[in-house]
């Protein structure tokens, strides 16, 4: 049974589904029924952080355009856009496997924005059941679960959750939060 967290929780990987190594991570959500003229498309990206919480190199940003982590193991991988968020369960997924991250990216960032928010006039605030599950790939069961339920109204990119390493152990955290400046906000966070 997955374990269900809420925003600020942190939970060990390795407690809540032990000898994890392969997972993916799904993220979803509807769009409320808002004629801003313009369809949703909603683009989930990762940033690879060293220890420093900034971007590895250009190739540790993974997102449509650039799909696979750096490393010989390609550890991490982007599995493709979903342009329109339709359907039920996963709208994208983001595949790790967490026995063959390089030690040097010590966080990883799973992170939602909306594409062109601002031409559009759509924010987050006409998104609702948005949310960011961890799977284990061997067993397809889904281990922990975060579910968004707070309103935001003004902003255009999450952070979802972020997972990282601690005691040789890898943990997450459901960060839940919200920016406004979409997809360049987060890019000039976590860039050095």
């Amino acid at each position: 049974m997955a374990v269900s967290l809420k925003k600020g929780q942190r939970v060990s990987l390795e407690k809540v589904a032990p000898g994890l190594s392969q997972a993916f991570i799904g993220l979803g959500w509807d769009i409320k029924p808002t004629d801003t003229g313009y369809d949703f498309d909603l683009d989930a990206s990762v940033f690879l952080l060293g220890s420093n919480d900034k971007i590895i190199s250009d190739n540790h940003f993974i997102f449509y355009n650039n799909t696979t982590s750096p490393d010989p193991e390609q550890s991490v991988f982007h599995t493709g856009d979903n342009l329109t968020g339709a359907g039920e369960g996963d709208d994208e997924v983001i595949k790790v496997n967490f026995k063959k991250v390089p030690p040097e990216i010590q966080k990883i960032v799973v992170a939602v924005t909306i594409h062109e928010a601002e031409e559009r006039g759509q924010n987050f605030g006409q998104v609702e059941n948005a949310f960011v599950r961890i799977v284990d790939e061997q067993t397809k069961q889904e281990a922990i679960r975060y579910d968004l339920t707070e309103d935001y109204s003004t902003e255009t990119a999450l952070i979802m959750a972020e997972m990282y390493r601690k005691d040789g152990d890898w943990r997450l955290n459901a960060v839940g939060s919200g920016y406004q400046g979409g997809l360049k906000a987060l890019l000039d966070r976590y860039s050095n």
